[in-house]
């Protein structure tokens, strides 16, 4: 129960990676706002924490939008009373449009960043106040070992995640604010099956040292570990969870 009487907000948790770390961070004490865009899923979510002895609340969020991100951080401390934690998860990839750098359309190209790099910045400055007040937290952004492999806007996007990572660490850290990055490598959900084709995925597992793809429990741990007092004195950093894809000095 490292996160009894604590308040989490995880951004696009309505499936995938993001429904795991709600659940998990709900399993160890922490009230969750289940901040998706999809109505169905997030209310889905949060009656399973709910139904599980949990607490949790749907609110209904759109990254990209100042508005909507502001209106989530007054939800979450009109209904649990503060933020400590912020899991900037949510992001366009299940439904990503495969398109060279080159032939993307400008207004696919700025719609994706203003959620898959904007959405974590607007996020973090909507509850940062609300995490000073309660003497600090901590912020995880969600990465990609894209972000090394020339991995078009997608990899740029998360890459670029990286540099605002360090500039929030560094910014936040007088507010007791610690902000840190997991980077998973391929993981068995939904939105991977339907952008990686599976002669691809094959091609991938030969190249790992772990040859075999991650489970959103994969990446739990680190998640946790990362918001807990456990890291109390890590910020700013990037943890790649890949079964050894990404090997840096």
């Amino acid at each position: 129960m490292r996160f009894a009487n604590k308040v989490a907000v995880v951004t696009g948790s309505g499936r995938g990676i993001g429904e795991a770390y709600a659940k998990a961070l709900a399993r160890e004490g922490a009230a969750v706002v289940i901040a998706e865009l999809g109505r169905e899923n997030g209310e889905r979510v949060a009656k399973e924490i709910a139904d599980a002895g949990g607490k949790a609340l749907f609110v209904a969020t759109d990254v990209s939008s100042e508005e909507s991100t502001i209106a989530m951080a007054a939800a979450a401390k009109e209904a649990f009373g503060g933020v400590d934690y912020l899991v900037n998860n949510a992001a366009i990839y299940g439904d990503m449009e495969q398109k060279p750098l080159m032939k993307v359309p400008m207004d696919y190209w700025h719609k994706f960043m203003s959620v898959n790099l904007d959405g974590a910045l607007l996020c973090t400055r909507a509850v940062y106040k609300l995490m000073a007040e309660r003497g600090g937290g901590a912020i995880v952004n969600q990465s990609s070992g894209a972000a090394y492999m020339g991995g078009g806007y997608y990899g740029i996007a998360k890459l670029g995640l990286h540099a605002m990572t360090h500039s929030m660490a560094r910014e936040l850290a007088r507010k007791g604010i610690r902000v840190n990055v997991i980077a998973p490598g391929p993981v068995d959900t939904e939105a991977t099956k339907k952008q990686v084709p599976e002669e691809y995925v094959q091609f991938m597992l030969m190249t790992m040292p772990i040859q075999r793809l991650g489970t959103p429990e994969d990446i739990v741990g680190a998640c946790l570990f990362l918001l807990s007092d456990e890291a109390k004195w890590i910020t700013g950093q990037i943890l790649s969870v890949d079964g050894g894809q990404t090997m840096r000095p």
